[in-house]
């Protein structure tokens, strides 16, 4: 491997560092997108008995929100529910929108790291083929292993970008799907939340 380093150049210490923090975004995003760990599945269950039980009150709502995105969101919503549905659902889709963007966290860099290392490669393909000519120009083309090595730093840059650039863009459209298959589940959530809430408050006013 250290040979192959020095052999493509410095532009694969760069494309070593792209797969270094590719790889540390691919590990901090398997474990943030859990999606049990996002939505708990007994969670809107134990807020609903709480509630129905009067237990729900400052602190509980302040360990649901610290307990979970999904806490975050029906707190947020709890935490105005008396001021009428309108101002409920509010808050929800705005807690909502910061959860979506924590859980869309690092993907930017992951699509930055898939899209450039590729080019990176190019560029070591080049910068390698230009050392090529300028040896010809030197030497002529009877000096095999000066050209040779040339060449050699041109395929070593260009297969590091490439074996960077792949698994970084594989993961980052699962990552992107994964986002969007959470944020509905979320949604689906909320609105069966904030429909049972209203629900329950109406018919309490009904006499």
């Amino acid at each position: 491997m250290l040979e192959l380093v020095v052999a493509g150049g410095w532009l694969m210490i760069v494309i070593l560092l792209c797969s270094v923090v590719a790889l540390a975004i691919c590990i901090e995003r398997l474990y943030a997108l859990n999606p049990r760990r996002i939505a708990p599945p007994q969670l809107s269950v134990s807020v609903w008995e709480k509630l129905r039980s009067g237990r729900l009150g400052g602190e509980q709502l302040r360990k649901l929100r610290e307990s979970s995105p999904l806490g975050r969101i029906l707190a947020a919503g709890l935490a105005n529910a008396h001021h009428g549905r309108e101002v409920m659902k509010d808050s929800i889709e705005e807690a909502a929108g910061h959860v979506v963007h924590e859980l869309e966290r690092y993907l930017n860099t992951l699509g930055t790291i898939a899209a450039i290392a590729p080019l990176l490669g190019l560029l070591g393909t080049v910068v390698g083929m230009i050392k090529v000519f300028s040896e010809i120009m030197v030497q002529g083309t009877g000096n095999a292993s000066a050209l040779a090595g040339g060449i050699s730093e041109a395929l070593i840059t260009t297969a590091a970008g490439l074996s960077v650039a792949i698994p970084a863009l594989a993961m980052h459209r699962f990552f992107t799907g994964r986002v969007d298959e959470i944020v509905v589940g979320l949604e689906q959530e909320s609105i069966r939340f904030v429909d049972a809430l209203h629900a329950r408050e109406s018919g309490e006013k009904t006499p």
